[in-house]
């Protein structure tokens, strides 16, 4: 009589990795419904919770690795938040990140942080994935297609919010852009009266745009003709804002106005080897305390982390109409 593999004692079957299919026939059941099970969406299968159960308890008891999906089943909240990032390359977005972190361990939530590189795709990936972990609330931040993230969690009945860029499908926490830019561009044009430059940043990405209008406010105050030659939105990588100075040629202006620390970088890089002895000012938009030691920086505008994430879990509370937007005053740091 041959034997039945499926009917191998535990010893013998722990010389090699357990399947779902193993546990479908220790169950007896589908292999689909044990794929179900594990990976967390039994419930709209309408397997029942005693079969769930049962299917867990074999797994754990042959040694199959239950991923997050299965072990959040045993209770009726993940508890898990979840927050998409684009980078961890300056502070802003690493402050955001660790104090998010540190927010919601408070409230007995648990965090999930992944970095999508400003890459549509890895964001929505991002999303789908922490959906299937149960995730009850993720938070966009500076998502490039905030509203197909919305959409998606919204069908999935998981609630979502958008940070440092908005949506129109899901409510927004964003920064003043438009008023610290303005306010930044007005304090450098107090101390120089000619026209500034503005460097950095993407003119399609709404917080640069805002930026762009605050810029172009300060000057027209001022009565100050600014020419689109003075709006250099080249991205915000070190290396772009070096090559679009390189490329402008003619002389430096009064002040530089760089949109990003990350652009600062460059910005600075680009000064020390081609213009060393100059005396162009520079301001920027974020906040680094160790570039606000530079001496050609004489002022940056703080965006205000803080705030920002009491207003993310004051929405998460609340349940907020999709079209709600808030906007966070930030903080204007200048040099005395």
């Amino acid at each position: 009589m041959t034997e039945d593999p499926m009917s191998e004692p535990a010893s013998r079957t722990s010389a090699r990795r357990t399947t779902i299919y193993d546990l479908a026939a220790l169950a007896g059941t589908s292999a689909s419904a044990v794929s179900a099970v594990l990976n967390g969406t039994w419930k709209k299968r309408r397997i029942s919770a005693r079969l769930a159960e049962k299917i867990l308890h074999l797994a754990a008891e042959q040694g199959y690795s239950v991923n997050l999906q299965a072990s959040v089943l045993r209770r009726e909240k993940s508890n898990i938040i979840g927050m998409i990032m684009p980078k961890y390359d300056n502070r802003y977005f690493g402050a955001i990140a660790e104090e998010f972190e540190i927010r919601a361990r408070a409230r007995g939530l648990f965090p999930v942080i992944t970095c999508t590189r400003r890459d549509p795709d890895l964001e929505f990936e991002a999303a789908r994935e922490m959906v299937s972990y149960q995730a009850e609330h993720i938070v966009a931040t500076g998502a490039t297609d905030p509203d197909r993230i919305a959409d998606f969690c919204r069908a999935a009945g998981v609630a979502s919010i958008n940070l440092d860029l908005p949506g129109a499908a899901a409510p927004s926490v964003v920064s003043d852009n438009f008023g610290g830019s303005r306010d930044l561009a007005r304090l450098m044009l107090n101390r120089r009266r000619g026209p500034l430059l503005f460097i950095g940043g993407r003119p399609t990405d709404h917080n640069t745009a805002e930026r762009i209008r605050g810029f172009r406010a300060a000057h027209a105050e001022r009565g100050i003709d600014l020419p689109e030659s003075a709006i250099l939105a080249c991205g915000y990588a070190a290396e772009k804002a070096e090559r679009a100075l390189a490329a402008r040629g003619g002389p430096l202006p009064a002040g530089l106005f760089v949109n990003s620390t990350i652009t600062l970088e460059g910005v600075v890089r680009w000064l020390r080897r081609t213009a060393p002895d100059s005396t162009t000012e520079i301001g920027a938009f974020d906040w680094d305390p160790f570039a606000a030691l530079l001496s050609d920086v004489v002022a940056m505008v703080e965006q205000d982390v803080t705030r920002m994430l009491d207003e993310v879990f004051r929405l998460i509370d609340a349940a907020p109409d999709p079209a709600l937007r808030i906007e966070v005053p930030t903080i204007l740091r200048a040099r005395p």
